[in-house]
């Protein structure tokens, strides 16, 4: 007898490396959950609801998404140097004060211009005697012309932008192609289940014929046995496909984003489109694939990356205010003396002016350009790959979806033949002349095809949605 249980084992290994994407996620929740408490039936969900929940609560796609706002405001960020930038400082010193009437300490966001000067311009009238300084100051400069810096470095932000917009459409479809996988999966199950179920009813009424007749004498002891322990081996099958549903239940509430422990299907699922061409799938898919056009954005933010970076060698034209007091406690080259001695900022100036500033020359520069150049190439060669690794995935999945749908009307013969192979030898055993050794067999066999049958419906389903996936279309 040659009754395949290997086949449950087979549907557990298509479900584990069809749908291992949703481990961590299963684990996690398997923790929080409490063994004790019954579980209630689970919600059931059409495929377009599914879809269109977990475009709503997954966590991946709401990452995606907060990514691609993440850096849309990092893409402000050039921008703000349009800003006026405005500071104050107010600084109290004890130094020496050698050739200057007050010391403070170089802000960043003042333009402190240098003011007079004292004693002490050579090592012999120099001192070393300290003498108080104070100083505050309130200042401002404001951009006034960059000759296109700014411009530069904003397009190379937005750049990265679309980048992270192809990004998160590529992770969009992902989910959408898990969810897919796991809705047929749950209805894989559910065959696998049906048949179980069906292969155990039959065998309980082969054993109660067996034993009735082993009771009046008219079959031998060997045959209920035998349909005993066929029995005991269908109920194992039946109890293995109950758990293979509850897996793959558990597996699409994990695809969709649910914190249900299990989601089950509803409804029948939409025939999908008839595939295009497969030439015409291929010129579809270049223009549209997310991976593609994400790369293709990065050669075009690496390109404005590099014209960010020449443009730092640009001139730089800004105004510039500030108002300040200050004081020295040292004797100026008027020989006039400070009031209180330099500790208090008593005498006032402002100034205000325009600042061009112009670097010609910076070795880092150039060196970081280069480097951008080559990054450029990089990029180039990437675009290649992705293109090679589009048209490797669609001509993959679309021989896949081909074979499938051959396969699947001979699988569906093979059920009719053996349901008719079993109805023969399910007379034969009730009319006394045949064997539990040759129903089993037709059993088995019958069990098998059904199985079969559900797996692959399961492989064509999913083929398809891995080709819809690959021309980013969906089904």
């Amino acid at each position: 007898m040659t009754f395949r249980l290997s086949s449950f084992g087979h549907l557990a290994l298509v479900f584990a490396l069809t749908l291992v994407h949703a481990e961590r996620a299963l684990a996690d929740r398997a923790a929080r959950e409490d063994a004790a408490l019954p579980a209630p039936a689970p919600r059931a969900m059409t495929l377009p609801e599914a879809l269109a929940y977990a475009r709503e609560h997954q966590p991946r796609i709401r990452a995606a998404l907060a990514r691609v706002s993440a850096e849309r405001v990092q893409a402000e960020v050039p921008r703000g140097q349009w800003l006026p930038a405005v500071g104050l400082t107010a600084q109290l010193l004890g130094a020496t004060s050698n050739n200057t009437t007050a010391g403070y300490v170089p802000f960043s966001a003042i333009d402190i211009p240098r003011i007079g000067g004292s004693g002490g311009t050579s090592w012999s009238s120099a001192t070393l005697k300290p003498y108080a300084s104070s100083f505050a100051a309130v200042g401002a400069t404001q951009e006034i012309f960059d000759f296109g810096r700014i411009a530069a470095q904003s397009a190379a932000a937005d750049a990265l932008v679309e980048v992270r917009r192809h990004d998160a459409d590529a992770e969009r479809l992902d989910i959408e192609f898990d969810v897919e996988e796991s809705f047929f999966a749950v209805q894989a199950a559910k065959g696998v289940l049906a048949a179980a179920e069906g292969a155990f009813e039959r065998a309980r009424v082969h054993r109660d014929l067996a034993e009735a007749g082993v009771r009046s004498g008219l079959r031998s002891p060997v045959e209920l046995t035998r349909a005993e322990a066929d029995l005991q081996r269908f109920e194992t099958g039946r109890t293995r496909a109950h758990g293979g549903i509850l897996v793959a239940q558990s597996v699409l509430a994990a695809a969709i984003g649910s914190p249900e422990r299990g989601v089950d299907t509803a409804g029948p699922v939409q025939n999908p489109a008839d595939m295009p061409a497969l030439a015409a799938a291929i010129r579809r898919a270049s223009e549209r694939d997310p991976h593609v056009l994400a790369t293709l954005a990065q050669l075009k933010a690496q390109e404005e990356r590099t014209r960010a970076i020449d443009a730092e060698l640009r001139p730089d034209l800004s105004a510039t205010a500030t108002i300040s007091a200050r004081a020295g406690g040292a004797p100026a080259s008027n020989g006039d003396s400070a009031d209180y001695a330099g500790w208090l900022p008593t005498v006032p100036n402002w100034d205000v002016g325009l600042v061009l500033t112009w670097p010609i020359f910076d070795g880092t520069i150039s060196a970081r350009k280069r480097a951008s150049r080559a990054l450029e190439d990089v990029r180039k060669d990437e675009i290649d790959v992705a293109r090679q690794m589009l048209i490797a995935r669609i001509e993959q999945t679309y021989v896949t979806v081909e074979v499938a749908r051959a396969t699947l009307p001979n699988l569906a013969h093979a059920l009719d033949a053996a349901i008719a192979n079993y109805t023969q030898a399910d007379a034969r055993f009730t009319a006394g002349l045949g064997t539990s050794v040759e129903l089993a067999d037709a059993e088995a066999l019958r069990t098998s095809a059904e199985i079969d049958l559900a797996l692959g419906t399961f492989e064509l389903a999913r083929a398809r949605a891995a080709f819809g996936r690959a021309i980013a279309e969906g089904l």
